[in-house]
């Protein structure tokens, strides 16, 4: 009985990650997309759009990233050897 509420835990979890990675992605891209766009309506150019767009892509997988790895552990691994030094 403890090992499925474990593992229900586990799936719970599991999808709030996923669905963080998701709307972290979809604002970084959504924002400066709209930003790009904008700015091509207000200047009456054409390229800060799709230039903003892949800004925004590169952030928001960087921003990804840094939450999986934060979950994971492995910013703790920099912190330790810190540490180790101090000593």
């Amino acid at each position: 009985m403890k090992k499925r509420e474990n593992s229900k835990k586990r799936t719970a979890q599991t999808l709030t990650l996923i669905s963080q990675l998701g709307f972290i992605m979809i604002a970084a891209i959504g924002m400066t997309t709209a930003l790009g766009i904008w700015l091509d309506r207000k200047l009456g150019t054409n390229f800060f759009t799709v230039v903003l767009f892949f800004l925004g892509a590169i952030g928001g997988v960087k921003g990804a990233y840094g939450m999986v790895a934060q979950v994971f552990g492995d910013n703790g691994k920099k912190d330790d050897q810190d540490s180790e030094k101090g000593r």
